[in-house]
This record gives C-alpha cells, sequence and structure tokens, in this order.
C-alpha cells in the first residue's frame, strides 16, 4: 500500500539539509508518456550530484530506491512505486558542453535529442540517432539506447555515477557491460553524467543524417500518441514489428490500450488505458506471437511497481 506521508514520517528530519525536492505521493501518471499508473511513495528530484549522494547516504537501506527518467518507455502499474523514485532534473542533470575536439560531456537528464543538436553544432558525428529516441541521456546509458544502426555502446567513453550508499563511481565503456539493449553495470548506480566522444563530420552530412532519421520516425512511428515507444526488442534474425503483425496483433486491443495500426511495435494509450491494460495488452501479443511463430518477445519497455490486489497481469512463459 502506497503511503507517501507515512514513509516521510518515518524518516523524520534526517532530511532537513537536502537540497533537492522530495514529493509523496507523486502521480507517476504525470511523468510517463503513457500517461497511466499508479503513484510513486515518495519522489525525490536532488539538486546535484553531491545532493544525491548525501540524500542516498542518509536513506535507510530498506528503503527501495528506483530511477527514472522522463518516462518516454516506463509502464508503470497501478497500485504504484513503493519507497523513492528518483528522478533527475534539468536544472542540476541536463547540461550537454563541448569537452576538447572531439567529446562531448551530458548529464543524465539532458534528453537525447539535445545531444544531437549540440553534437551537431560541434561538427561531431555519430550522435544523429539520438534525434530520434524520445528519451534522456541516462536511460539510453542504462538500456545501451539505439537507432538506425547506431548504439549508445559506441560513444561513451566515462560515465559518472552514484550507489545506493551514495559513493561515487567512474566507470569505463568496458565497465559498463554493453550488449543488445543492456548495460550489464550495477543495478543500484545512479548514472549522473557521460563523456561521449564523436567523429569530427561536415555539419551539412551531421544534418542530413539527422532529418532522414526524423523523416522516418514521422512516417512510420505513432509520434503523436500517449506511447512507450518500442514495445518489444528485436528478436535475433527478425523485427519485433513483423512478428507482432504476423500473429494477427496489428489495431490488437485490451480497455484502452491498443497495439499501433501505423507501427504495431508501438502500444498507445487511446485514451482511458490503465497500467492493467496496457501489461496485459503485452502479455497477450507474446502469447500470440509465440503460438504462430515459436518467437519468445522480450519486453523493451520498463514495467515498474505493484499491481492493485485482484489486478495481476500473469506474465506469458513459453513451454
Amino acid at each position: 500500500m502506497i503511503d507517501g506521508a507515512g514513509l516521510l514520517a518515518r524518516l523524520g528530519d534526517r532530511f532537513q539539509a537536502i537540497r533537492g525536492r522530495l514529493t509523496p505521493d507523486a502521480g507517476m501518471d504525470k511523468i510517463t508518456w503513457f500517461r497511466a499508473g499508479g503513484p510513486a511513495e515518495l519522489l525525490f528530484q536532488p539538486a546535484d550530484e553531491e545532493d544525491l549522494a548525501d540524500f542516498l547516504r542518509l536513506l535507510p537501506e530498506d528503503v527501495p530506491v528506483m530511477v527514472v527518467g522522463i518516462g518516454s518507455n516506463l509502464l508503470v502499474r497501478d497500485g504504484g512505486i513503493p519507497g523513492v523514485v528518483i528522478r533527475l532534473s534539468a536544472k542540476g542533470f541536463g547540461e550537454v558542453e563541448t569537452s576538447g575536439e572531439k567529446r562531448l560531456r551530458a548529464g543524465a537528464a539532458a534528453p537525447d535529442k539535445r545531444v544531437a543538436s549540440v553534437a551537431l553544432e560541434a561538427g561531431l558525428g555519430g550522435f544523429h540517432f539520438y534525434h530520434g529516441i524520445p528519451g534522456s541521456v541516462g536511460g539510453a546509458l542504462r538500456m545501451n539506447a539505439g537507432a538506425n544502426g547506431v548504439e549508445t555502446r559506441e560513444r561513451v567513453v566515462e560515465v559518472r555515477a552514484v550507489d545506493r550508499r551514495g559513493n561515487l563511481h567512474v566507470l569505463s565503456n568496458a565497465d559498463m557491460g554493453y550488449a543488445y539493449r543492456h548495460s550489464g553495470a550495477a543495478g543500484d548506480l545512479v548514472f549522473t553524467s557521460v563523456l561521449f566522444e564523436g567523429v569530427p563530420t561536415e555539419r551539412g552530412e551531421i544534418r542530413a543524417a539527422m532529418d532522414a532519421v526524423q523523416h522516418h520516425r514521422e512516417t512510420v512511428q505513432p509520434v503523436r500518441e500517449k506511447t512507450g515507444g518500442s514495445t518489444f526488442k528485436n528478436p535475433e534474425g527478425s523485427s519485433a514489428w513483423k512478428e507482432i503483425d504476423r500473429a494477427g496483433c496489428r489495431g490488437l486491443a485490451i480497455g484502452g490500450a491498443e497495439m499501433s495500426e501505423l507501427h504495431c511495435n508501438f502500444m498507445i494509450n487511446t485514451g482511458t488505458a490503465t497500467g492493467h491494460d496496457l501489461e496485459s495488452l503485452g502479455e497477450t501479443v507474446r502469447a500470440r506471437v509465440h503460438a504462430t511463430s515459436g518467437i519468445d518477445l522480450h519486453w523493451e519497455i520498463k514495467r515498474l511497481g505493484a499491481f492493485l490486489p485482484g489486478r495481476e497481469v500473469k506474465a506469458f512463459e513459453a513451454g
């Protein structure tokens, strides 16, 4: 049961020196692009990296911690998220600036599109794919976000992060343990900034690549809908949308949730979807795809929080 006021009372006055913002029972439906789901028991928006470290140092170890970005690929369950949800804000973590001739330093809250824009101004190639990813840098680091044949891991030099006990870490590219849409870095690390490296490139060439990304996105993706982006990872040797289409799930709907007619690997909230509707639809699609082609689709959207009692969604399990 979510009780933000009760959690604040339990924590007492230990956070009096914290400069960031603490919000009990914060509505995650106002944060996520799906515009659905229950509240965060306690939402913390730190002022800067030092404030984040101080907060985590003071937070009792038995209080769960979850980190979210701008909510573009997040499905929050209707029972809400227990414990503390940390959301880095643009004010303390949103800067993107050049660092030498070939490098950029970006805060974890910076939008991916902002990274692409600054790289264009600096004449640095290799970041055009970020122009089409509606997320933030922290999420891109955690899930090795990629598009148009480029992945985040190709650009990362080093990452700054704070662990659950408030200790600062600097991770190399190898330390991040990258794989397809995955980072092997410890799950308790809160990424705060990254040093990227690009390739000096003519601005006209970069602009053309960014325009191509934008055109592709606007013509084949439901960019004006309440969506969480790609719902499932591409299976080896195929594309998620092809398998979903083959299983007859284009346009499939449960409650207010629907697999987009335009791009059937995009799940959308048509206006009244709950977290239960969205996750139920996703698991139904997984079951139908497996029945049709034997392929087990894996979620790319991150699902967080608890189910409401009696409203659990059973995950499809192959075999």
